[in-house]
């Protein structure tokens, strides 16, 4: 699963610019990730109406919304195989229907195991889609463009995120009654439908029609998308798939490959552990929780969305100028600072109209730090043999982690003022601490390193 593939460094060009057919294959592609937002955010507005109509305990609660991060698990790990096999744009109209399926089953769902089992369905999607949505975007471009396009698919992630909360916030003031949640959940079919039939008009990737021998329709691809040199291109991409071929052979867990396997794992434990899909699964539930009532919730879930999306800009502006590690240490002593004081807050019962203002805080600490490090650090850490194999590591981490954090929270989770009401809070905030040390100490800065030099670097620090 390498995403290098539509070319190397030694042919970008930059007087390429995007074609028509780039620019709609590019947005949507990128769909993909705004769905993968929209899919983990919304069911913070229906917390509360689903624990009242089903009667759930907070373990039941805990594993309803956990669900999603099961089956995002197992569809990270799953993807890249029928990608290969039958393309990745074929595979994400599978991952399209798995999300039309998602919401219809949430809408017309008559019990709890309806709901679980329509979630892992929408988590399958959205695991394979953090798989799929990169690398059809990465082998879709032009080298010169290739970060930038494929960056689109992070900031979709955030927009879907926003998207998700100002949906929960309309649909909430519309005096929908007891169909309101059904409404939340289903709505989600609408552009799921959209990214479907938009895939039947955007071509394959050029490096997967290369694997499966359709060589005169990749060079009609590279055409399309602006790239020049056609056959100098179709050379490399043979080049690279040979390369490939020796990869998928060679071993992750080996001693030689300890440390960059070290910081993939802490990277992606360390960026739930922060407690931000705490924070996005529960967010009205927190609001109310420290006395919001329902639409003072919801609203200032739309602001935590709107700072997500512009720390996530600023983040991937500066990360090639400031340093990955530099972004990590900032982040983390923000959102450890912010995290503290929400802990005193909820233990304390102050101060209650600061939460917004230093959840916010966090959002954005977090955003342009773990937020915007994560998936370029572990991309840059392994070696080439092994890099796709470190990804998936990384990832299935991410999700694993995400799937505990948003089973256990609603289980220690209490409302403000009550005996223990900051305890996760102060769990977070701890875990922000550790965090800080271990970059510190263990973390290499990978700024403007090749990738052909980062072995030596690793070895070095």
């Amino acid at each position: 699963m390498q995403m290098r593939a539509s070319g190397s460094t030694a042919l970008r060009d930059p007087t390429v610019k995007i074609t028509p057919a780039l620019l709609g294959a590019t947005l949507v592609g990128a769909l993909g990730g705004l769905l993968f937002g929209f899919d983990t955010a919304v069911i913070s507005g229906c917390q509360e109406s689903l624990v009242r109509l089903f009667s759930l305990t907070k373990g039941e609660q805990g594993f309803m919304t956990a669900s999603a991060m099961l089956g995002a698990a197992i569809g990270a790990l799953a993807a890249a195989k029928p990608g290969d096999l039958y393309g990745r744009r074929d595979c994400l109209k599978i991952v399209a229907m798995f999300y039309v399926l998602c919401a219809l089953g949430c809408a017309f769902a008559s019990s709890l195991w309806m709901i679980v089992a329509a979630r892992i369905l929408g988590g399958l999607a959205v695991g394979a889609s953090s798989v799929l949505g990169p690398i059809y975007l990465a082998e879709i471009a032009p080298a010169s463009w290739r970060g930038r396009l494929v960056a689109c698919f992070q900031v979709n992630i955030v927009i879907g995120v926003l998207i998700a909360y100002g949906s929960n916030y309309l649909l909430g003031s519309m005096d929908l009654g007891a169909a309101e949640w059904r409404w939340k959940l289903g709505i989600q079919a609408v552009p799921a439908v959209g990214f479907l039939t938009l895939l039947f008009f955007i071509p394959r990737s050029p490096r997967w029609l290369m694997m499966v021998g359709r060589r005169d329709e990749a060079a009609t691809v590279l055409r399309l998308t602006g790239v020049a040199d056609v056959d100098r291109q179709l050379a490399a991409i043979e080049t690279s798939l040979r390369e490939d071929i020796y990869a998928g052979q060679a071993p992750l867990f080996v001693k030689s490959h300890a440390r960059p396997i070290f910081l993939a794992i802490t990277v992606a434990m360390f960026n739930q552990l922060g407690g931000i899909n705490a924070l996005w699964y529960y967010a009205d539930q927190i609001f109310a929780m420290a006395g919001f009532d329902k639409n003072s919730s919801s609203l200032q879930t739309v602001i935590l969305g709107t700072v997500n999306i512009v720390a996530t800009l600023v983040g991937m502006a500066v990360i090639d100028k400031v340093g990955r590690k530099a972004l990590l240490i900032w982040g983390t002593v923000g959102g450890g600072i912010s995290l503290g004081l929400v802990t005193w807050i909820f233990n304390a019962n102050v101060h209650a109209d600061w939460l917004v203002w230093l959840l916010g805080g966090m959002v954005v600490c977090h955003a342009f730090g773990q937020g915007a490090v994560i998936w370029v650090f572990i991309s840059e850490i392994f070696p080439t043999a092994v890099r796709s194999k470190g990804q998936t590591l990384g990832s299935f981490t991410h999700w694993f982690m995400a799937m505990l954090v948003s089973w256990i929270f609603p289980l220690v989770a209490r409302e403000l003022g009550q005996p223990g009401a900051g305890l996760p809070f102060a769990f977070f905030a701890a875990m922000m601490v550790v965090q800080l040390f271990v970059v510190g100490l263990w973390f290499p800065e990978t700024k403007q390193v090749a990738l052909e030099d980062m072995e030596r670097t690793l070895k070095s620090k």
